[in-house]
């Protein structure tokens, strides 16, 4: 087996060649190929965090919890166990590996020889990819990725350099400042990008791999997408055949030169409060800040860095006699502009004054942060000297039982960063009994609208729509859009009939075409007049209740919240199965109340979102979370706002659908997401598949995901008294409330007929013996994620 390790280094185009490959595993897969999921989703970041040397503590493992040796070495041992396996497993031809950076950040023989340790036992043939530009233009972009990263030092050290004749590569590292991650000092961020001496680059790789090891292939970025793309993934990785399309993703755009001014002398006033010691600055938060002081205008030039590529001008000559990639236009330089001066700030700018402003959000991060930092600042600094040193508090019995090695290392370091699950958000009481909401008349709607509307897929769900109906109703919906596909619950029936008394619209998808019935319907629905002639639009599933948590709790009362929106996030909260055990003919809403901790930032699914939307016409098309395909001439009428009334619309008006820890918010609504309800409805739910994604099981991990029982919230709960009513008045329906009879029975029996199949009978012991916390229950997701 060949090992293909793809270096970078960082901004040579890795980014859209890594997506490609993930993008076509299962075509690599068909060519012997494999591309381990174990070492990071697209960038191989843990290969790269598991071999740097203990004290080479990077902006990767401070940020991500392996600053102490112990924790760095047991990430080693994992994904030295998750490779071997994975080989096994697969037994591939070759296998790819790429982090951008490898190439950008070692630079010690010590830790190429652990990488080399690390990949040995799997295979001695290891070949080694670098892509290089022509110097100036690298260093055009690493030196604005530095900037945005917290680089305070003026691109005049560099031309100083290159001026000087030193030998690049020792003197860039000599003149590197030492790690101090507490006070944001970096090689990766601070440092001269050593690498741009493409020779000594391919000199310093080739003395651990061996003479001939290393290929330095072209970067071009008008040609790193499309055909072009694909081709260079084929000649890279030594591929049979094109993998597929590459997409031509745009590259994203420079930052100005004025705000790289901003930036930079930010970063200086920033690095003097940290040098205090007395604060932490959080990776998000700084970035955040330098956002703030964002100013539009023209990038920095490259030409105006034409002393950078006349220093490597004949190094890179000679290297083209042995690289056979490289061509003259590899490294041709663009046209020279006058030496570079740092850019204009504009506008009377003055890092100081930001600067107090932003004081009092930096106070506040440094407090929450500060414990599990320092605490592992000070691991980092006195391991080894203080063996009396206490280790990671123990995972609990279970978790030791069922948690795979990647799992496991992923709690050992989650629990201290900043993703680690909590319920420390937010300004509603949660679990105190409140008075109920008041009820509300239905809505009388204006000649020719249909008011707000929910759009919905069901697929044997028949214990549960008259009460969903029932909600929505009370909290203020006018129409229903419902349809289905190969039902044999009743569901049918039960609708049909919601339909004769006028509160439902029902549409049978049985001929659904494509990948997913869910997606078919929706596109369906943007003909339907219910749909064309509503105010507002929302797409949810049944095991889903908009939770209103303003006013009188009405979509109304929200609305008058945020006057002005168009587009409304609203985040998942996530719903575990709180003990209940048997199919109930019990309200969802009032059965389930335990839930997950608001600020869950990982695994991603936690924060999922659906959105409503005022129909405007500013989407082409309704997905399964979200409008997308923007109209451009609509894109200054958009404003999208999360559950507390704040504006994401940056972050969410093109793609997206899940929130971040900018744009999370709950205080005046949320999504309730009861993904599991029962875990004897979580068999049949097991059984049936999914509506999305017809082709995906739901099967134990589906679990793990879903049954977080951390917190208790019971602010829906204030609704059950109109519930109650709207319920009862529809179930006086003699018709309506004996085909519910009949659909809770069928699920009643289905129940029993999974519990009489071992498969299910054991599915069910095994979901009902994991007891995880909050940050267990992330910490395997994750794994999941990785390795699926």
């Amino acid at each position: 087996m060949r090992i293909h390790l793809h270096i970078g280094p960082q901004d040579m185009g890795g980014e859209r060649l890594q997506a490609h490959l993930d993008l076509h595993r299962d075509a690599l897969k068909a060519q012997g190929v494999l591309l381990p999921g174990a070492p990071g989703g697209r960038n191989h970041t843990r290969l790269y965090m598991a071999v740097t040397d203990p004290d080479h503590i990077d902006p990767l493992r401070f940020n991500r919890g392996f600053i102490p040796a112990s924790k760095q070495k047991k990430l080693r041992q994992m994904l030295a166990q998750t490779l071997a396996a994975d080989v096994a497993r697969e037994k591939p031809q070759a296998m790819i590996l790429t982090a951008l950076q490898l190439g950008s950040s070692l630079c010690r023989v010590s830790e190429l020889e652990r990488l080399r340790e690390l990949l040995a036992p799997l295979s001695e043939d290891i070949r080694i990819i670098a892509h290089v530009d022509d110097p100036a233009r690298a260093l055009a972009r690493t030196y604005a990725a530095q900037v945005m990263e917290g680089r305070a030092v003026p691109l005049s050290r560099e031309i100083t350099l290159a001026q000087s004749g030193a030998p690049w590569w020792q003197a860039a590292l000599e003149g590197a400042p030492a790690s101090d991650p507490a006070g944001g000092q970096f090689l990766e961020t601070q440092g001269v990008p050593f690498w741009l001496d493409y020779t000594a680059l391919v000199d310093f790789w080739e003395g651990t791999f061996g003479p001939g090891s290393v290929t330095l292939r072209p970067y071009d970025a008008a040609r790193f997408h499309g055909e072009a793309l694909a081709d260079e993934v084929v000649q890279s990785f030594e591929l049979n055949a094109p993998l597929g399309r590459a997409e031509p993703a745009p590259l994203p755009p420079q930052p100005s030169a004025a705000w790289l001014t901003r930036s930079r002398q930010m970063n200086e006033l920033l690095l003097k409060v940290l040098d205090h010691r007395a604060r932490i600055l959080p990776r998000p938060l700084w970035h955040s800040f330098l956002e703030d002081i964002r100013i539009e205008g023209a990038p920095m030039a490259a030409g105006s860095l034409a002393a950078i590529s006349a220093r490597f001008a004949p190094a890179n000559a000679a290297l083209r006699e042995t690289q056979p990639a490289l061509t003259a236009q590899t490294f041709t330089a663009d046209a020279p502009l006058p030496d570079w001066q740092e850019a204009d700030p504009e506008f009377g700018y003055r890092a100081s004054q930001y600067l107090l402003t932003f004081m009092g959000r930096l106070d506040k991060a440094s407090h929450l942060e500060a414990n599990g930092k320092v605490a592992d600042l000070e691991a980092a600094r006195h391991e080894g000297l203080h063996p009396e040193h206490p280790a990671d508090p123990e995972l609990s019995e279970t978790a030791r039982r069922i948690l795979p090695p990647l799992a496991q290392e992923k709690f050992a370091h989650l629990r201290t960063t900043a993703y680690a699950p909590h319920d420390r958000i937010g300004n509603v009481a949660e679990e105190t009994v409140l008075p109920p909401y008041a009820p509300v008349p239905p809505r009388i709607l204006p000649e020719g609208s249909s008011g707000t509307v929910i759009v919905g897929c069901m697929k044997n769900e028949a214990p549960y729509i008259v009460e969903w109906v029932a909600y929505h109703r009370a909290i203020g919906v006018d129409n229903f859009l419902i349809y289905t596909n190969d039902c044999t619950d009743g569901t049918d029936e039960i609708l049909d009939r919601l339909q004769e008394m006028g509160v439902v619209q029902h549409r049978y998808n049985n001929d659904w075409k494509g990948k997913s019935p869910q997606q078919h319907a929706l596109n369906l629905s943007l003909k339907d007049p219910l749909v064309q002639n509503a105010e507002w639009i929302l797409h949810i599933d049944v095991d889903e209740f908009v939770n209103v948590r303003c006013g009188n709790g009405t979509l109304a009362d929200f609305f008058t919240a945020v006057p002005e929106a168009t587009n409304v996030a609203m985040t998942w909260r996530l719903f575990g199965h709180s003990g209940v055990t048997r199919l109930e003919d019990r309200f969802v809403i009032e059965q389930f109340d335990r839930c997950a901790p608001k600020y869950c930032p990982k695994p991603h699914t936690v924060w999922g979102f659906k959105t409503m939307f005022r129909n405007i016409g500013a989407y082409k098309k309704m997905s399964c979370h979200r409008p997308n395909k923007l109209e451009e001439d609509k894109r200054d009428q958009v404003l999208w706002v999360n559950g507390s009334g704040r504006d994401m619309t940056k972050e969410a008006i093109d793609n997206g659908w899940r929130s971040s820890t900018r744009s999370i918010g709950y205080d005046l609504l949320q999504l309730n997401h009861y993904a599991l309800r029962s875990a004897d409805s979580f068999l049949i739910k097991r059984q049936r598949g999914r509506a999305l994604h017809v082709d995906r099981s739901i099967g134990l991990n589906y679990w793990i995901r879903m049954d977080w029982e951390d917190a208790r919230d019971i602010t829906i709960q204030r609704n059950l008294p109109r519930l109650r009513a709207e319920y009862d008045r529809l179930m006086a329906d003699e018709t309506l409330a004996g085909l519910h009879r009949t659909g809770l029975e069928w699920h009643r029996a289905k129940a029993q007929e999974l519990h009489d199949t071992p498969e299910f009978q054991e599915l069910y012991q095994q979901a009902l013996e994991i007891k995880l916390n909050g940050v267990e229950r992330a910490a395997y997701a994750l794994a999941l994620d990785l390795e699926s």
